[in-house]
């Protein structure tokens, strides 16, 4: 019997393109049902053309159902993928753009920090209405999470719904692919572990046929073009001993080391974040220039050949362990910490090593982070179970509380200016924010 597969957002065209692709190199899939949904009618037609092509490019005999109407695209589906983004530019500029007033200079701001739970206070809604359909029109279905801030999002998903779900973030496998390549080694000869919480997870072992690779690691860091590849990350790899897993450009706003100073700026975060130097200095920047070029990279796109060949996205694969062919797949997942870390909050969102396979997820136990990696991340765990339970509840206090433990802002702002700056952020929000009575701190 043929499997029905739902992508809610699907207008998020390059993540849905690839994982599309992905998940058509599976036999079990290639058959499959693909249901499109968009609330943007022309992203939706777009993103359909795509799919069809990228259908008849591999002669596969999946079909397409493209629709505005979530229910119909989740009704009896397998699996679902969400890529979505409550609100468009004109609203989450104001993320990154408010705090720079006050001083708080924030580089990409999707995952934490004043930006990062304002998006997660518009997001979380919209994710909870989702997964209630889910619950409706496809409850043995499993939700893979691609939208951030992810940690967020999965903690209220696993804690409000019944929906079997986890997120998933691609620097895990990126990251090592960037040290393997730092030391030379093929991927097929390294394994590691890797856990902490979503763009703060470490490498607790890394290793190249069975022997640890960390001394390479630190080796290759010698080399100013390794170095200066990744200025912030290697920074504390060399205070903390172990690799983090997301870019640069992320981790300079989750601590106070980087940003809060223009020289410091100056020094570790012009280039080296992961962003190309002179082009974009803030993710803002990033999108509007998608945006704008749109038209014209997907164009670009479609006058190429379709490159069929599988990538190392997770999704499709834990797909095809759950639903498919049922071959085991392991892969790092954002699930609620119950037994899995032990030093960090019982049932906050912890990203750790999980198996896939007929129709079980089941998270891996690590045991302890090492004592100093464990006060950076419950810093962020802590203030992050503070928002979300702010947003849940609708307080207001909860969401300036959770900001002003937020390293970054404390390091630059007073208790009184991040409570302006966190009133600012509530009155450009306010029509995001149906569970909250009192709009401001």
């Amino acid at each position: 019997m043929s499997k029905k597969i739902a992508f809610i957002g699907a207008g998020s065209i390059v993540f849905t393109r690839n994982l599309v692709r992905d998940l058509l190199t599976f036999p079990a899939f290639q058959d499959c049902e693909i249901a499109l949904m968009d609330i943007h009618e022309g992203r939706l037609e777009t993103i359909t053309n795509v799919v069809n092509r990228i259908i008849k490019a591999g002669n596969y005999q999946a079909t397409v159902l493209s629709t505005l109407d979530r229910a119909e695209a989740l009704q009896g589906a397998d699996g679902v993928i969400t890529t979505v983004l409550q609100g468009g530019v004109e609203i989450f500029r104001h993320d990154i753009e408010i705090p720079k007033q006050y001083g708080v200079d924030i580089n990409i701001g999707d995952t934490r920090g004043p930006a990062g739970i304002f998006r997660a206070m518009r997001t979380i809604p919209l994710m909870l209405d989702i997964c209630k359909d889910i619950e409706k029109y496809c409850p043995d279905a499993v939700l893979l999470n691609y939208t951030n801030p992810m940690a967020m999002l999965c903690r209220a998903i696993q804690s409000e719904t019944k929906v079997l779900a986890t997120g998933l973030c691609h620097s895990v496998q990126a990251t090592a692919n960037m040290l393997a390549r730092w030391i030379g080694a093929p991927m097929d000869e390294v394994t590691y572990t890797c856990a902490g919480i979503n763009h703060q997870a470490f490498y607790l072992d890394f290793k190249w046929n069975g022997k640890d690779a960390y001394p390479l690691i630190r080796k290759a860091m010698e080399k100013p073009k390794v170095y200066n590849e990744e200025k912030v990350r290697n920074e504390m790899y060399l205070a903390f001993d172990y690799y983090v897993t997301e870019s640069s450009g992320h981790n300079s706003e989750y601590n106070a080391w980087f940003r809060k100073r223009q020289d410091l700026i100056d020094k570790y975060c012009i280039d080296g974040t992961g962003w190309n130097p002179g082009k974009y200095a803030y993710s803002l920047e990033l999108y509007e220039d998608r945006e704008k070029n749109y038209e014209s990279m997907l164009n670009e796109w479609m006058e190429n050949e379709v490159d069929l060949n599988r990538g190392e996205e997770y999704a499709a694969y834990i797909f095809n362990a759950m639903f498919g062919d049922g071959k085991p797949f392991e892969f790092n997942g954002n699930v609620r910490n119950f037994g899995l870390i032990d030093n960090l909050p019982v049932g906050c969102a912890v990203e750790v090593p999980c198996l896939a396979s007929r129709n079980k997820l089941e998270p891996i136990h690590v045991g302890k982070l090492p004592e100093q990696l464990a006060v950076m991340v419950n810093t962020s765990a802590q203030c992050e179970e503070l928002a979300v339970n702010g947003i849940l509840e609708g307080d207001p206090r909860k969401i300036y509380q959770a900001i002003c433990y937020d390293p970054l802002t404390s390091a630059v702002l007073s208790l009184e200016e991040i409570k302006h700056m966190v009133n600012d952020m509530f009155e450009v929000n306010r029509d995001y924010m149906p569970n909250f009575t009192v709009k401001k701190v």
